[in-house]
């Protein structure tokens, strides 16, 4: 395996406390507007990474593939917590995951050969995309009452398993949308869509250790592009502060939420702009 930065103790303790430090505001922003994921953790481990020093080259693919990391437990937590409730569509997963799992693996092609410049365009993007959704999105829009039977369902799954793996998110948020638009329970489609998280995030995740295992300057303690160090760091303290945003977020409008995260996004959005613009 290739090099990796070497640090000092002194640097390694930062790298700790930087760490901790982005595991508390993603648990608390997660907790806050009820939407976790790489909306919140790519920006905040982008960041951080900038901070200690890691390259810009690589600097995007490292905080796309530790977001990925990151989000296997919470999200497998999730699904198995919907299965038992028993709000899961299994149909639906087992018609859309094999898919979806197919987009994940044309993904992590994708981000094997291109450059951070083009993983930050795709967040842009996409990013801009899921802030409109929740900024406009309506509970009442409808396409029809059942999900259509055609093909082109199938093509949409490969889509959503592409998008995600490189801007690193669990798929809910264009699954949720495929299925309140037609008729179904949000409660069933929060669930539904929990199941695609694994198999975006488990296949993501070591699609990236794939990637950049020969990659140099890659941060201590790391497989690939997926620091484990900083995984390590992140759930438990995310877990710890995400009930401080619970209790701040509890009788704030679930529309007022919405457009908060949206405003979140637009300005995670903006910074990425500005080091396209700047060649940062």
């Amino acid at each position: 395996m290739a090099a990796q930065i070497t640090m000092s103790a002194n640097n390694l303790m930062l790298l700790v406390a930087a760490l901790v430090a982005a595991g508390a505001v993603v648990g608390f922003m997660s907790g806050l507007l009820g939407i976790g994921g790489g909306g919140i953790l790519v920006p905040v481990l982008y960041e951080t990474f900038s901070a200690l020093g890691v390259d810009p080259a690589i600097r995007m693919h490292m905080a796309l593939a530790t977001s990925l990391a990151i989000i296997i437990p919470t999200s497998y937590r999730s699904f198995s917590a919907h299965r038992a409730k028993g709000s899961v569509d299994a149909d639906l997963l087992r018609r859309l995951g094999p898919w979806i799992v197919a987009g994940v693996g044309l993904g992590i092609l994708t981000a094997s050969f291109v450059t951070s410049t083009t993983l930050k365009w795709f967040w842009v993007v996409f990013g801009s995309i899921m802030a409109a959704k929740l900024w406009f999105g309506r509970d009442s829009w409808r396409l029809g009452t059942e999900i259509p039977k055609s093909r082109l369902v199938e093509v949409y799954a490969v889509v959503v398993g592409y998008i995600s793996v490189l801007i690193s998110i669990g798929g809910a948020a264009f699954t949720v949308a495929l299925m309140t638009l037609y008729g179904r329970s949000v409660l069933q489609a929060v669930g539904t869509s929990s199941g695609f998280g694994p198999m975006i995030a488990i296949p993501g995740a070591l699609g990236f250790i794939w990637a950049g295992w020969d990659v140099p300057g890659t941060l201590p303690f790391s497989l690939g592009y997926v620091s484990l160090l900083g995984a390590a760091l992140v759930i438990p303290m995310s877990v710890l502060t995400a009930p401080l945003g619970v209790r701040l977020a509890h009788g704030i409008p679930k529309r007022r939420l919405e457009q908060a995260f949206a405003l979140f996004l637009c300005v995670v959005v903006s910074r990425f702009l500005w080091l396209l613009v700047t060649g940062g």
